[in-house]
């Protein structure tokens, strides 16, 4: 997509925010949609949950996978039409993450993939931190050897281990303003 400097800034930004479960994705992306003027927030795994009856675990079905994708790409394209930011909160590995810009390609070019970690101690207290019937115990780990099997790069990474909920404004301005995240060709 060959456009202007003043074309691009009118472009809408899909920001993917990853990471394995416990890591504070859902929290980070609420707050990050509500400091945009215009955006929706799209919950991966709302979207995962709309399959009521036959619905298999994700993980362990390519085909729920690409349904779920393919409903999150379906909700993120009709904001970009609306002229609304996205922020999608969900675990995305990279293809998934060049996927789904590629997808976009014909309405942005503005597509940001923040992967928010931590060291595997603190992400099991965070863990032990939410609700019980939201805790994952052991597949925060596995998602954490996942994300290191996937191809990920270090650009993609933000380590928030010494952060704490206080420092979530911080966080937010360094997923917005550093272009290190943003999925180029």
């Amino acid at each position: 997509m060959n456009v202007t400097k003043r074309e691009a800034d009118k472009m809408q930004t899909v920001y993917l925010l990853s990471g394995p479960a416990g890591v504070g994705k859902s929290t980070t992306s609420q707050a990050l949609a509500r400091c945009l003027n215009n955006s929706a927030y799209v919950s991966g795994d709302y979207v995962s949950h709309m399959h009521v009856n036959g619905r298999q675990k994700p993980w362990e079905s390519k085909l729920e996978l690409s349904l779920i994708w393919n409903n999150i790409l379906s909700l993120t394209r009709n904001f970009i039409l609306n002229e609304i930011d996205v922020v999608v909160d969900y675990v995305t590995f990279p293809d998934e993450a060049y996927w789904l810009r590629d997808k976009l390609k014909d309405l942005t070019d503005n597509v940001v993939y923040t992967v928010l970690w931590v060291d595997p101690e603190t992400l099991l207290k965070r863990d032990q931190l939410r609700l019980p019937e939201h805790q994952m115990g052991e597949r925060c780990l596995i998602l954490m050897e996942e994300f290191k099997q996937s191809g990920l790069k270090n650009n993609n990474l933000l380590d928030t281990s010494q952060k704490s909920p206080d420092d979530i404004q911080q966080v937010i301005e360094e997923i917005m303003n550093n272009k290190q995240y943003r999925l180029a060709d």
